[in-house]
């Protein structure tokens, strides 16, 4: 008689239930009925800082986990738990996302290490606030806004769009260091701010000790057009998302800058909408691949669920649209469209055979 295996679904313990939340009353309830479907014993895993040994004992018992948990959950970081995934992982438990490639491709961090591709902008990586106030100069010199980004962080924590309040004929790197910016957090409602770089420095030195540096990319003017974002399980394209307003999207001509429109909605597609496929076939036959070798690791290892969000960049020369990477989450990816799911469930079930 073969053994069925066992999958966990690990997600944040509510206040309520903590380490007995049930399963059957999370999000994740269709994802479990769909993995039964396939032959899998499932298990719900609550998880929270305060019984991570007992929660690693019983990840112990399964084949596989699923993880759905933010970096930063309810005020914690992921620091525990990450490493009682990586101590799990290495006796043998399939681990998706494993801390490891959170890592290498589930910050902001990426953005900079793929700059270079298809889907990069011009883009710099400050690891120290030191390094920012002597580098950044250079890129506001250029005059175009530039969107400051710490390393991890969400829902817009962090992100700045930042630019010279004034003109400025200086020489790049010899701006003075009292030179005015006009800055503005990208969290909702967040008004824009004028202040001397130096200030603005300070602000952001925070962002050096908890994130571990910022990436500095050029805005892209496009914004206002709105965000894809690209479902992908292992390295095939399972689906997308669309936003028509995202943040640090402008407010209206003669508005307060912190009366930009609220976000709309995300709507979602299975992976056969047409406009996308130039989008889909470049993900999958050219940038996964070219980002997998450029941060040091092979497809197998990509996240079972990740997506990737992407702006609208200038079009080219043949007057085809382009798209710049913004971000890649690897994490706690959630809601995703209903096409990725069954794509999602035979992923899992490949992993967990390619273990024996």
């Amino acid at each position: 008689m073969t053994t069925r295996r066992r999958v966990a679904i690990l997600f944040p313990a509510d206040a309520e239930h903590g380490l007995a939340t049930p399963l059957a009353q999370t999000r994740h309830e269709a994802t479990a009925e769909a993995l039964r479907s396939a032959g899998l014993d499932v298990v719900g895993a609550p998880y929270a800082d305060a019984l991570v040994d007992d929660m690693g004992a019983h990840l112990a018992g399964v084949d596989g986990v699923l993880v759905w948990y933010n970096p930063y959950e309810g005020g914690r970081d992921r620091s525990m738990l990450n490493a009682m995934l990586i101590d799990i992982a290495s006796r043998g438990v399939f681990v998706s996302t494993h801390p490891d490639i959170i890592d290498q491709i589930g910050t902001k961090e990426v953005l900079y290490r793929t700059r270079k591709m298809g889907w990069g902008c011009d883009t710099r990586f400050y690891t120290t606030a030191d390094a920012m106030l002597a580098q950044l100069p250079a890129s506001l010199a250029l005059g175009a806004p530039r969107v400051l980004k710490q390393i991890r962080g969400q829902s817009g924590d962090g992100i700045w769009q930042v630019t010279l309040a004034y003109e400025n004929s200086a020489v790049p790197n010899e701006l003075p260091p009292n030179t005015l910016v006009r800055i503005q957090h990208a969290k909702r409602g967040s008004p824009e701010e004028l202040m001397p770089l130096t200030a603005f420095v300070d602000r952001c030195r925070a962002y050096f000790t908890a994130a571990g540096g910022m990436i500095d990319q050029a805005y892209q003017p496009r914004l206002t057009e709105g965000m894809v974002r690209c479902y992908l399980v292992g390295d095939r394209v399972a689906g997308f998302g669309e936003q028509l307003v995202n943040m640090l999207f402008p407010a209206p001509t003669g508005a307060p800058s912190d009366n930009a429109p609220l976000p709309g909605p995300r709507l979602y597609f299975p992976p056969t909408r047409p406009d996308f496929q130039r989008l889909k076939q470049m993900l999958e036959d050219q940038w996964v691949g070219e980002m997998c070798q450029t941060v040091g690791i092979d497809k197998s290892q990509l996240p079972v669920l990740w997506d990737a969000d992407f702006l609208y960049g200038a079009k080219n020369a043949e007057g085809a649209g382009t798209y710049v990477l913004c971000e890649i989450n690897v994490s706690s990816v959630y809601p995703f469209p209903p096409s990725a799911l069954a794509p999602l469930v035979a992923e899992t079930v490949a992993r967990l055979e390619q273990r024996g």
